[in-house]
């Protein structure tokens, strides 16, 4: 009877694990805000604190929102130029991990294209997210699925009508070959020159050092510093500067301010991006991620060096913004609350909700052909 009783007992539990076999595995199930143990991840690639603390801040803010257990974030090199093949081994590892269902990288520098090559020939179904581009657009646009960048050509417009009201006669451009090599900043760079002319201002094109070069980000830096009292000392103080260089606003906003000239606003423009290192604003634990907050601090350390009426940025972070609402995007994709890899409406949603503002994205046109997944970004100026 008993052995019997085995036999029945050993078929039963041998039809059991046959049927489970058969069954659709937990894990497979769409991951979901509500299902927290879903198993889906996002990358995120950035540059050091050194280069931008923007977009690194901006991904540790992804990461404390989601955990460890769905955001890896890693770090391209600080000499990207030299080392694009750990930037190409940062994102295949992260597209190695079967859970990654999306890879934001902000900024995109040279050897993204490459990088998404190589992750693709292993995974075709990722997400991929790429904010401030560095490589041709025409490149980056047919290898990314989404592609973030400040609208660069419209500023060639914009920043010469701030800087005009800010008071200022001339018009100070640093940058350096390697930046005027990118089709963007350069043509941008010829429509600064154009308007300034239209508007009356003497454009001075003035070349400072690549912070990726020899002499290093301090060398730049350390140039900026020197360099502005000369040009404010030769053209006067209703001179505005602009750079091109995330790692040269710090000195730039600095030397602008000590010299009274003009500021209209940083190459990435942001209450976050340059001011508070610059003017010395520590921001407590409980207002980081305060706008407005950062902008009383700054709008008031302005004020105590007569730089009032002169110094402008946008009223959010654009490259903390393609960072965080591009996650947000990611998220969305991965939950099946997007029309495919590129739906503009979705965008539109998650910029608007973390800017609290409308933004404008405007697909890129270039050469006579539309680039529908390289999206323009513009917003209006914040007066300190």
């Amino acid at each position: 009877m008993f052995k019997k009783f085995s036999a029945i007992l050993l078929v039963v539990l041998m039809l059991v694990s046959l049927a489970a076999c058969g069954q659709q595995p937990a894990s497979e199930e769409p991951a979901t805000a509500e299902n927290s143990e879903g198993n889906w991840k996002i990358g995120i690639m950035t540059g050091t604190v050194s280069q931008n603390e923007e977009e690194y801040r901006a991904a540790q803010n992804v990461l404390e929102k989601y955990g460890e257990e769905h955001v890896i974030v890693m770090t391209y090199p600080d000499k990207f130029m030299d080392e694009q093949e750990t930037t190409i081994a940062n994102v295949v590892s992260m597209a190695s991990d079967p859970d990654v269902k999306a890879i934001i990288i902000v900024q995109s520098v040279p050897g993204t294209s490459a990088a998404i090559d190589k992750a693709r020939e292993i995974r075709d179904d990722l997400l991929f997210v790429c904010g401030v581009p560095g490589e041709d657009p025409k490149m980056i646009a047919s290898k990314a699925d989404v592609v973030f960048a400040m609208d660069e050509l419209s500023m060639g417009h914009t920043l010469p009508e701030q800087a005009k009201k800010q008071g200022a006669t001339k018009f100070v451009h640093y940058s350096f070959p390697r930046h005027m090599s990118y089709a963007l900043l350069s043509a941008r760079r010829d429509l600064l020159k154009e308007h300034c002319e239209k508007l009356g201002l003497e454009f001075i094109d003035a070349t400072a050092p690549d912070p990726t070069g020899d002499a290093g980000v301090s060398g730049a830096q350390q140039f900026i510093l020197e360099d502005v009292p000369r040009k404010v000392e030769q053209y006067g103080k209703d001179t505005a500067f602009f750079s091109t260089n995330c790692s040269m606003q710090v000195p730039l906003i600095k030397a602008v301010l000590d010299a009274g000239a003009i500021y209209p606003q940083p190459c990435c423009p942001s209450p976050y991006h340059g001011f508070p290192s610059a003017l010395g604003i520590k921001i407590p634990e409980d207002k980081k991620g305060d706008i407005d907050f950062v902008v009383d601090q700054i709008t008031e350390k302005i004020a105590e060096k007569g730089g009032t009426g002169r110094f402008s940025t946008w009223p959010r972070p654009c490259a903390m913004m393609f960072v965080e609402a591009g996650a947000e995007y990611a998220k969305a994709y991965i939950d099946g609350e997007t029309n495919g890899k590129l739906d503009m409406e979705k965008i539109n949603e998650k910029f608007k909700e973390y800017a609290g503002i409308e933004v404008t994205l405007t697909p890129l046109e270039e050469g006579g052909k539309n680039y529908d997944n390289y999206l323009m970004v513009l917003m209006d100026f914040l007066n300190f």
